[in-house]
């Protein structure tokens, strides 16, 4: 009886920690959507009033923020 008890335990036990790390999707792209460890030009018109975000790395910024070289240094910009 304990060795027939034994497969479904596993089972519970590797779905349990598929579920714990996102699943195999979200691990996945995680890894594909990583921000570049240098800063580029940016690709969007910058306005004046954005000089006043100044950063130095990616992390620096907001969600949904990269930072990014203009003519008044480098500074937060929306990516989307």
């Amino acid at each position: 009886m304990p060795t027939r008890a034994l497969l479904p335990i596993l089972l519970l036990c590797v779905l349990l920690l598929l579920q714990a790390q996102g699943g195999p999707r979200n691990w996945k792209r995680m890894q594909n959507t990583q921000l570049p460890t240098e800063i580029k030009a940016c690709e969007k018109r910058v306005k004046i009033h954005m000089c006043e975000r100044h950063c130095q790395y990616h992390q620096e910024c907001q969600a949904n923020n990269i930072c990014c070289a203009t003519f008044c240094g480098n500074i937060c910009m929306n990516i989307l």
